[in-house]
């Protein structure tokens, strides 16, 4: 009797305990849940004799007037980063997300003949994309990445040595698929 007792009250209390926990957990939003937003953002600084090339001089700029070249883009800085919105918080649609990843580049060198710590803007270069979770650590994206855009002198013709305006990769789209794997410790 005692035990029938004890295994009754242990249920009850389970059962409590339950009851209370759900009901202090609220569903998920649908629209715009709590972690809509995720991302990072990041600053980089490249020391002289590797600057950043966002490609649109050419590697051989000096020979195009040395320290003066007028075609002197080659990054010092990049401010950088990656914003992700997932705007369902249920059903089905909680899986689909946008992003953008924009790359902000800084300075004013030439290779082998001109090295500054100069923060004279250079130009944006950005992608924007729409994904899916597939499950299992997989996702499926679509990505659209622009033409760099130039920054004030610096979006004008630059001289002999400037490429043009296609910067690193030029305009492309591309459906591709990512793996997320291990787990991160902090």
């Amino acid at each position: 009797m005692r035990l029938g007792f004890v295994l009754a009250l242990a249920l009850v209390l389970g059962a409590l305990a339950q009851a209370e926990e759900g009901s202090t957990r609220s569903p998920e939003r649908m629209f715009f849940p709590r972690d809509t937003l995720w991302g990072y953002a990041q600053f980089d600084v490249a020391p002289p004799h590797n600057e950043i090339d966002p490609n649109i001089c050419r590697a051989d700029a000096g020979s195009f007037g040395g320290v003066n070249a007028p075609c002197n883009a080659f990054a010092r800085y990049m401010f950088s980063g990656l914003l992700e919105a997932r705007p369902f918080g249920r059903g089905l649609l909680r899986r689909f997300m946008l992003y953008g990843e924009p790359r902000f580049l800084f300075g004013r060198n030439v290779p082998q003949y001109l090295y500054t710590w100069s923060w004279d803007g250079i130009g944006v270069e950005h992608s924007w994309g729409a994904g899916i979770y597939l499950g299992q650590g997989f996702e499926m994206r679509v990505t659209q990445h622009f033409l760099f855009h130039r920054f004030g002198t610096r979006d004008k013709y630059l001289g002999a040595a400037d490429l043009g305006p296609n910067g690193p990769w030029g305009r492309y789209n591309v459906i591709g698929v990512r793996k997320y794997f291990g787990t991160r410790r902090w």
